[in-house]
């Protein structure tokens, strides 16, 4: 088996040593119950990925040392970024969780007109890191060593605004193309994804004003949690690595 990996927001060196932060070093040893001079992967989503070995566990303390790095990527060629429609509790969850094994490069929540929850101020400062943390341990599952960045919630409106150049596609069950009928990726492709009960007429409305080209994923009604999901493992199918 690989060595368990870790995900740690700090500089890493060959070298260095230091103990893990109180939430891996709890994982580690209460859930993963690792021991003395076992061996683990460190990254810090810098690029590449770090060998390391625990020298020391007492309680909840766990000290390791860096031995060895390695320039190791796995991201997809396709740099798909993901705008969300947000949906309530452990879907919108599962949604990022799963579009990082998918290989999405980018996230942005869509606070859409139909999105059950609501967020402002600080409680959508507190739901964006914990939706950044669900990130990064996706990544850490995954063998990503890029961890994809979490954006403020927006309102369609305002991100179609100011969102960064590249082909819009949003997923509409009326559409009458589907993936495999566009061309090949640009690379720089959007999937725009509603919420529970889809966006309202003048969100589509906006989507089509901007350019963006409506896609069907078959002829079943998919929830939130699933189209994003289901167009990313399809495009990765059509343009990308799997």
């Amino acid at each position: 088996m690989s060595p368990p990996r870790f995900y740690l927001d700090q500089p890493l060196a060959p070298g260095a040593r230091f103990n893990l932060p109180a939430g891996p070093a709890r994982h580690a040893v209460r859930a993963l119950r690792l021991a003395v001079d076992d061996a683990i992967t460190l990254f810090n989503g810098r690029g590449g990925e770090y060998a390391a070995r625990i020298e020391r566990i007492q309680k909840d303390e766990v000290a390791v040392s860096v031995t060895g790095f390695a320039d190791i990527e796995r991201e997809s060629r396709l740099r798909v970024r993901l705008a969300q429609g947000i949906s309530s509790g452990e879907r919108m969850d599962y949604t990022l969780q799963k579009a990082v094994e998918l290989g999405v490069a980018a996230i942005q929540p869509i606070a859409a007109k139909r999105s059950v929850v609501k967020l402002a101020g600080e409680r959508a400062d507190k739901r964006v890191a914990h939706w950044q943390g669900v990130v990064a341990s996706a990544c850490e599952q995954c063998g990503r060593n890029q961890v994809p960045v979490v954006a403020p919630p927006m309102t369609l409106a305002n991100w179609l605004g100011q969102h960064e150049a590249g082909r819009l596609l949003f997923l509409s069950p009326t559409a009458e193309a589907r993936l495999a009928d566009l061309p090949s990726s640009t690379a720089q492709d959007w999937l725009v994804a509603g919420p529970e009960g889809g966006f309202e007429a003048d969100e589509i409305a906006a989507l089509h004003a901007a350019g963006a080209v409506p896609v069907r994923l078959g002829p079943r009604v998919l929830r939130t949690e699933t189209a994003a999901l289901a167009a990313l493992a399809a495009m990765q199918t059509l343009w990308g690595d799997f």
